[in-house]
């Protein structure tokens, strides 16, 4: 089935024939005083509707496991923490700042090591070491919106036995498929598109690989950072409309990074492929779209700050995802975790903003984008 069928119908068959799958909020379960098992027993490890969202993550992924947590950087530290002492993670300067806080901060903590590097494209041979254990990777990334080959770098760890991570929050299962590229784990926040509403936390982990899926539900379980039975229901209705919402959200994205180009008080737009040529065709051969986040910078003279107040309909705010436009300044805002030295060599300026569009008519979101930059003069 194509994604747009397999989102809705994942799940089919619930109690009573409802069309809907039930909420089941019960912190434990009765067991076989025989056996002391059953399907479920206590909440952290295992819950039905839980149960029922990890079923849909991994169909839309078509992957074999689903893993379902209480935010996008649980699911992500769940994934870094596969990595024992002594072991290296290679990552993109670029990566989210939320990632680079826990690589820079959290993992030193415990005997691990993180190299950033400024290209993920520029990985060879002589940048794996006996300690290199796994490459992180967003493509495109955040917020410069860089292209990484996942087909090469899969080829290229795999050969030094690395794990291959990659963070597909801004192109989400509908557009793109690590695994499918040779990725051992896909994590994103669903918090962003998945959900769409910017009303719940919630984050992914899904995998092929089963000894990956027997520790990373180690991790669900040890650590306690699962999903609550109402947002898991929640987020099982919210990813039935997930390519509709997309599909709308990146219409609007084409239109208006075309409209940007063609302002004169817009200095620079960045949309995954627009570094060079190479970038673009490896994206085009991964990806089925650009996604719906462009990035930008103004032209000289044109005051970002009044640019930003004179917006009515998107909201200065960070994320992404929801089916309402955003927009933030990432130096200050979703990257601050990052020195100027490291936003410098990731090309992360400090007039950098990035808009995330959303459902609302491009008409109405390029006559608002066009009247506060005419403000901003």
């Amino acid at each position: 089935m194509q994604i747009e069928t397999t989102a809705v119908q994942a799940l089919r068959e619930h109690e009573h024939g409802a069309v809907v799958p039930p909420i089941h909020l019960a912190s434990t379960f009765r067991l076989n005083p025989a056996t002391e098992d059953g399907p479920f027993a206590y909440q952290r490890g295992a819950n039905p509707t839980r149960a029922q969202l990890e079923t849909v993550l991994a169909a839309i992924e078509g992957a074999r496991h689903g893993f379902a947590f209480a935010s996008g950087m649980a699911a992500t530290a769940a994934a870094l923490g596969l990595l024992s002492h002594g072991d290296e993670v290679i990552l993109s300067a670029t990566v989210y700042g939320g990632t680079f806080r826990f690589v820079d901060q959290v993992l030193p903590g415990r005997g691990v090591t993180g190299r950033f590097v400024p290209d993920l494209g520029d990985l060879t041979e002589e940048d794996f070491t006996p300690a290199t254990r796994m490459v992180f990777v967003e493509t495109p990334a955040n917020p410069t919106l860089r292209i990484t080959d996942l087909r090469r770098i899969a080829e290229l760890a795999h050969r030094h036995g690395a794990l291959v991570v990659v963070d597909n929050t801004f192109m989400t299962p509908v557009l793109q498929r690590p695994l499918a590229l040779g990725a051992d784990l896909v994590v994103q926040s669903a918090t962003k598109y998945l959900a769409g509403h910017s009303d719940l936390l919630a984050g992914v982990v899904t995998t092929d690989r089963d000894d990956v899926a027997e520790a990373i539900a180690l991790a669900q379980k040890a650590l306690g950072g699962v999903l609550s039975p109402i947002d898991s229901y929640r987020l099982i209705q919210d990813i039935k409309t997930l390519p509709l919402r997309l599909g709308r959200q990146q219409a609007n994205t084409v239109a208006i990074a075309e409209h940007l180009r063609g302002h004169d008080a817009v200095a620079r737009v960045l949309t995954p492929g627009s570094h060079d040529d190479v970038e673009a065709a490896v994206h085009d051969s991964q990806a089925s779209g650009p996604g719906a986040v462009v990035s930008f910078e103004l032209a000289e003279g044109v005051d970002d700050v009044a640019f930003l107040r004179a917006l009515t309909i998107p909201a200065f705010a960070v994320s992404l995802g929801g089916v309402e436009s955003l927009i933030c300044r990432p130096a200050t805002m979703t990257h601050e975790a990052m020195t100027p030295e490291d936003r410098a060599g990731a090309g992360i300026t400090d007039s950098l903003l990035r808009l995330a569009v959303g459902i609302e008519h491009e008409d109405d979101l390029i006559a608002d984008l066009d009247a506060a930059l005419a403000a901003a003069r």
